[in-house]
């Protein structure tokens, strides 16, 4: 068992990259990458408890991945569908508890019963919080949100003066979960990607250069036992 840290982080996300690469190293297609990497997931969820991680959120699709090919968006949903039916139950006796973000509306009817269902199912678990980011994009989320808080200004039950940054977050996606403390980013890309853009204001930020698919519990407890040795001051001065 990896050894909690006093100061280690409540909220942990993910922008699991890598599966790709990871796949054609081995002359293998994309999406055996991206079922390898579907897999490393459980490991990780089953390890916050270890290491003091309350809420895991986890970036599965962007709004951009639209963009590539028919073939592996195609790959990926039947992916998606097939990784809730068969992980729903060990989630749930494990006592995930699952949240999706991002935007439903260009997913197919069987993903989104499925993703309802198992919310549904482990709405009463505590031992972890996990969110799967799904059809997700900071800027996205944000426009969605605004039109949710232009919406109540409209008809009366908000009024613009008391818009703050206290606000906003009431509408996001995110509304019910605490900012992200550390985001992980694998494979040696050194960008955020459009991922939780208002959560991760003073979040720290680790990239490393493993492949979401070779990413292993040990490694994650220890960038999780490093963030409990930072200095953090949200912009203000230690006296």
């Amino acid at each position: 068992m990896a050894q909690k840290h006093p100061n280690g982080p409540r909220h942990v996300a993910i922008i699991m990259d890598g599966n790709g690469r990871w796949a054609t190293q081995r002359g293998r297609p994309r999406l055996f990458g991206h079922r390898a990497g579907a897999k490393r997931v459980r490991e990780v969820v089953e390890s916050c408890p270890d290491v003091g991680v309350e809420y895991l959120t986890i970036f599965a699709f962007s709004t951009e991945n639209w963009r590539r090919t028919q073939t592996e968006v195609a790959g990926l949903m039947s992916l998606f569908r097939m990784y809730i039916s068969r992980e729903a139950r060990a989630l749930d006796e494990f006592g995930a508890r699952v949240r999706f973000i991002g935007d439903r509306v260009k997913l197919d009817a069987k993903l989104i019963k499925l993703m309802d269902d198992l919310e549904v199912l482990t709405q009463n678990n505590t031992s972890v919080h996990l969110t799967i980011a799904l059809n997700y994009g900071g800027r996205d989320e944000v426009a969605r949100a605004t039109q949710r808080l232009a919406r109540d200004v409209a008809n009366g039950s908000l009024n613009p003066e008391d818009v703050d940054e206290e606000t906003l977050p009431k509408y996001l996606d995110t509304c019910v979960l605490p900012d992200p403390d550390l985001v992980i980013r694998t494979s040696g890309e050194a960008r955020i990607s459009n991922f939780l853009l208002w959560q991760s204001a003073y979040a720290e930020y680790e990239f490393i250069d493993t492949l979401w698919p070779d990413f292993t519990k040990e490694e994650f407890a220890r960038l999780c036992a490093s963030y409990g040795g930072r200095d953090r001051r949200f912009g203000g001065v230690k006296t």
